[in-house]
């Protein structure tokens, strides 16, 4: 049996056919308020009037399907935590407003925000799926766009609903089995290198359907950590002392919980789910 959503955020959440259909409107939150204004006509068109510009992002609730009741608590409270992330954000893009290059905003903040939203989502559609069909496609609603309304220098993103702002370039990590020393070629830039755990050694035996899954994400483990590294070369000098922290390795971590989650669930189909992957999602930097 389902239940509605408590209100909240000044949301509006209804039920319908019986089922908790969550109406929240578009996740738009101005960057001069933080705190964030629904857009209450249903489509994510605020607007700031601050220089920076505001970030949107697709409204996930409302593409969420009946909520078991057994969920519910904590449906909720990725919900929010989903609006939370978007509102700081959007602190950030205040705060950093003249620091770094011309793809700053792209790789330290809407970067960083699509994994922490992919990592969010990837909670709600399991902790549906553990008594109901878990929810597909939601990965599809991470991605999030700058209006840089008032920067003419800006390229034109005007948000219509969740389109998905180009991605950036990616760095070729090459296929492998596992992720150990992943990116770390040595340090020849004098910045240090990102270290990893290891998930491969960690995974139980794995179910042949969902071998291919498995090694993809694997492989996308690989990427993230040299893609990571690469990000530690090209900012040298930028942010503050915590900005290696804020800007790279937690969105690595952000990055990589979702993407062992995704190696759990796929061998969690036909097999035990393996518990405990989240603690692998963690690097340092050495220097």
């Amino acid at each position: 049996m389902s239940r509605a959503l408590p209100k909240y955020n000044k949301r509006r959440v209804g039920l319908a056919g019986g089922a908790a259909a969550v109406a929240l409107t578009g996740a738009v939150i101005a960057g001069t308020a933080l705190a964030g204004e629904s857009s209450e006509g249903g489509g994510p068109d605020a607007r700031t009037l601050a220089g920076p510009g505001t970030i949107s992002c697709p409204d996930v609730a409302s593409r969420l399907p009946a909520i078991p009741a057994s969920a519910q608590d904590e449906v909720t409270r990725n919900l929010a935590q989903l609006d939370q992330q978007v509102a700081e954000a959007n602190k950030r893009l205040v705060d950093t407003v003249g620091q770094g290059g011309p793809n700053f905003v792209q790789n330290a903040i809407l970067g960083p925000l699509e994994d922490k939203r992919t990592a969010t989502v990837n909670r709600i559609a399991t902790a549906i799926g553990r008594t109901a069909d878990r929810p597909a496609g939601l990965d599809s609603l991470a991605t999030c766009s700058l209006d840089a309304q008032g920067d003419p220098a800006a390229p034109g993103q005007e948000e219509t609903g969740g389109a998905e702002p180009s991605a950036p370039p990616t760095e070729d990590a090459g296929a492998g089995g596992g992720d150990a020393g992943a990116g770390q070629g040595g340090d020849t830039s004098g910045v240090g290198a990102i270290s990893c755990p290891d998930v491969a050694p960690q995974l139980p035996a794995i179910p042949a359907s969902a071998q291919d899954e498995v090694t993809r994400n694997l492989a996308q483990l690989d990427q993230q950590v040299a893609e990571a590294n690469k990000r530690l070369v090209d900012t040298v000098g930028q942010g503050g002392p915590n900005f290696v922290q804020n800007a790279i390795l937690g969105p690595l971590e952000d990055k990589r919980t979702a993407t062992v989650n995704r190696i759990a669930t796929a061998i969690g189909r036909t097999a035990d789910r393996p518990a405990g992957l989240d603690s692998l999602a963690a690097c340092t930097l050495t220097k």
